[in-house]
């Protein structure tokens, strides 16, 4: 890909703005639409872009497998934790209300943490099928070329 100079600069001027959007989503969105599942593929797709246009190797150099399969599970606990603290503090399994003293306050926070969870979730996940994928590719791309 380093003879397509036009997509490189393109890309370069793409993926921060990309990101930024799906963090706006993100923490945008128990205020209005979107939230964690909105904002986690659009954090996938300009990871997406970025492997697609720099190479399977330079993704697996900035985001690896590993580590996002860590932030997979990472996301499931913040979900799973936000559950079992409202059970451990007398509530019913998310249930906001009593995380902190005033209700209101309790289900902005619960919402927040559930939809981060989900958020990270969604984006670790989406950027490991398409580290499969692309890892499976490239393996078969090299295999034709014997």
């Amino acid at each position: 890909m380093r003879h397509h100079i036009i997509l490189r600069i393109a890309a370069q001027l793409l993926i921060p703005p990309i990101l930024l959007f799906a963090l706006y989503v993100q923490f945008h969105g128990d205020f209005g639409p979107g939230g964690g599942f909105q904002a986690g593929v659009i954090f996938a797709a300009g990871l997406v872009l970025y492997g697609l246009v720099y190479g399977v190797a330079e993704i697996h150099r900035v985001a690896p497998t590993h580590v996002a399969m860590k932030m997979m599970a990472i996301g499931l606990l913040i979900y799973i934790g936000v559950g079992f603290a409202g059970l451990g503090l007398g509530g019913k399994y998310l249930d906001y209300n009593v995380l902190l003293h005033d209700p209101m306050a309790g289900q902005h926070l619960g919402i927040f943490l559930v939809e981060l969870g989900v958020g990270i979730t969604v984006a670790s996940t989406m950027l490991v099928i398409y580290q499969c994928f692309s890892e499976h590719q490239s393996r078969d791309l090299a295999d034709d070329e014997w």
